[in-house]
């Protein structure tokens, strides 16, 4: 049987209006499709919360994708390989506590399993701003990532979601506009972002797991955006934390969700 054009064109528009009805209302919304966003959308797809994943990006991944200086191979300790394991991704022992792993199969993996549990991931779309009523986040406010590159006077939609997770790495994008819009109310020393700290790998990867929990009520930060919020080291390419940090993420976002229920 012979294609149709504007069949096609017809599908892609009726299905995709779907999905983004399905993202109105969520139990949980993830900004930022890095390694720990993925896994946090996985872990809590899988519990059955209603997840939103949003990245502004073409292809969800973060840093992850190009290892260290553009070598795609990336570390993780002996500690976070049940992670790898429940994710079905595989890895190389380097010595006692190295780990070698493909960043390309680490992204692929946590995207599919992601993905396969329910997540809906939604690329090309940015957060513009937080809704926040009675000193609770309680939504976004979204566009197309491609109306803010280009300074299009657009107007944005709005998602509600019971919890927000902050995943965007070094950008904290959400926290930051947050901070810019409500001023120092976060559960960090000043109430605003503490900033990130220079490169000290070991101290990062133990921070970033420390870091990882809500930093105002229904916001939430993992990975990098939470040591930034918080004020943690960096750590190169090394992504443990990362994993674990999502992990954490989405047991505290689940723990905050059931309460709702």
């Amino acid at each position: 049987m012979s294609l149709d054009d504007t069949i096609i064109s017809e599908a892609i528009l009726t299905t995709y209006k779907d999905r983004f009805q399905e993202i109105l209302h969520s139990d949980a919304v993830i900004v930022g499709g890095g390694p720990s966003g993925l896994v946090a959308a996985g872990i809590l797809a899988k519990a059955g919360a209603k997840t939103t994943l949003l990245d502004r990006r073409l292809s969800v991944g973060g840093g992850m994708w190009g290892g260290g200086m553009m070598m795609n191979q990336i570390i993780i300790q002996e500690s976070v390989l049940p992670v790898l394991d429940e994710f079905g991704i595989r890895y190389k022992k380097y010595d006692e506590n190295h780990y070698t792993v493909s960043s390309v199969e680490c992204i692929s993996g946590l995207t599919f399993r992601a993905a396969q549990s329910g997540a809906n991931i939604m690329n090309l779309i940015t957060m513009e701003d937080s809704i926040v009523r009675n000193k609770r986040i309680e939504g976004l406010v979204i566009n197309w990532s491609t109306v803010q590159m280009t300074g299009l006077m657009v107007d944005p939609l709005m998602i509600e979601s019971k919890c927000i997770l902050d995943a965007t790495g070094h950008d904290a994008s959400v926290v930051t506009k947050f901070v810019e819009r409500m001023g120092n109310v976060l559960s960090t020393p000043s109430g605003g972002l503490e900033g990130e700290k220079p490169m000290w790998a070991d101290h990062g990867e133990q921070q970033v797991v420390e870091n990882t929990r809500e930093a105002y009520p229904g916001l939430f930060v993992c990975g990098m955006a939470a040591n930034a919020t918080f004020g943690g080291q960096r750590m190169g390419p090394v992504f443990g934390g990362m994993l674990l940090s999502g992990k954490k993420a989405a047991a505290s976002m689940l723990e905050k969700i059931n309460k709702t229920r």
